[in-house]
């Protein structure tokens, strides 16, 4: 593990061609039964190699055991009704089918706490668990009984903590909230968002993340990146309220982004992880552009509070560039240790 620099990734990784249909994103398991708990396993197991083999020092379960960041999480709740199903606008730019909030969302049992027991046991580094954040739950279903998305946030918010300390309890080091609502829903964020944030993360001894994209590369992301203009500024909403919360990391994204870069200045004195890698792209970055996006980054966060990572988890990639951009990273990240002695 380096003190300095500490390398990890925002989450997914491609998923064994026996486990998942390749190339896409929240495909269906092609195993079932015992043989699909197994096949996660053996596929979690791969992505702590692969990721340890090309110099990862902050591990993640690549989310080999979950089909999608948010339902996965939402299936295991009481309350939501996955058959009666209604279509929304999903962060207002692409329609889908979601599940319907029917009733008192509860958490019956752990949902995640088996898999990152067997992570724990997979490694000596330290390890990182992402949970969906509050508000992008909300954002994923159709609610018919709390009739308020603040409301329903704030119980998400509850269950998330339970779910949040019982990974603790397993070993985990890191617990990151996905929040990619974060971009678009300027007013809740500052009305209730980072509250609820905060509640998620209530009491934790674990370090706290919060990771902020702009998606996959699907097309419904790339044609509403195509509206932002030539800067993209959403940051600058969450930013300010985010440096005075209690969260300890913000993760964002930088890499062949329209983010201006002064932009983190707005988060100084909190740990950044900084998406060095680019996610809606093929191209694997050389070492040296890894080295030169961090090197910028250093005018407005210090060294030591500096986390190389992706721009957002890597699952829709073909396994090979996915793992080439995990030694560009690596690579990159050593050419700056290096400089800084």
């Amino acid at each position: 593990m380096h003190a300095l620099l500490p390398t990890t990734t925002v989450g997914s990784l491609p998923k064994p061609s026996w486990l998942a249909q390749p190339e896409v994103l929240w495909s269906p398991w092609s195993l079932q039964g015992d043989t699909l708990i197994e096949g996660k396993q053996d596929a979690l197991r791969i992505a702590v190699h692969e990721q340890t083999r090309r110099g990862i020092d902050i591990l993640s379960d690549g989310e080999q055991t979950r089909q999608h960041f948010v339902t996965t999480f939402i299936e295991n709740l009481s309350g939501v009704d996955f058959d009666k199903r209604e279509t929304v606008r999903i962060r207002n730019r692409y329609d889908a089918s979601v599940p319907t909030v029917v009733g008192e969302v509860r958490r019956e049992r752990p949902v995640f706490v088996d898999d990152a027991t067997f992570l724990r046991a997979s490694t000596d580094r330290p390890i990182k668990w992402a949970l969906p954040g509050p508000m992008t739950m909300v954002d994923t279903l159709y609610d018919s009984h709390y009739k308020s998305r603040e409301k329903l946030a704030w119980e998400f918010a509850g269950i998330l903590n339970e779910e949040a300390k019982a990974l603790e309890a397993a070993g985990v080091d890191i617990i990151q909230f996905d929040e990619p609502s974060f971009n678009v829903f300027f007013d809740e964020v500052k009305d209730w968002g980072v509250a609820a944030l905060e509640r998620a993360a209530e009491g934790l001894r674990a370090q706290t993340a919060v990771h902020i994209c702009y998606g996959y590369g699907i097309t419904a992301n790339t044609d509403w990146k195509a509206t932002l203009g030539s800067q993209w500024r959403q940051y600058e909403e969450s930013f300010p309220l985010l440096q005075r919360s209690s969260v300890d990391i913000v993760s964002l994204e930088c890499q062949n982004s329209h983010v201006p870069m002064d932009l983190i200045e707005l988060i100084r004195g909190k740990k950044v992880m900084l998406g060095a890698i680019d996610v809606a792209n093929e191209t694997v970055e050389t070492p040296e552009e890894v080295a030169d996006t961090l090197r910028r980054a250093l005018a407005f966060v210090d060294a030591d509070k500096l986390i190389p990572s992706t721009n957002c988890g890597m699952a829709p990639f073909p396994r090979g560039v996915a793992l080439q951009k995990l030694s560009a990273l690596s690579a990159g990240a050593a050419i700056l240790r290096d400089e800084l002695g």
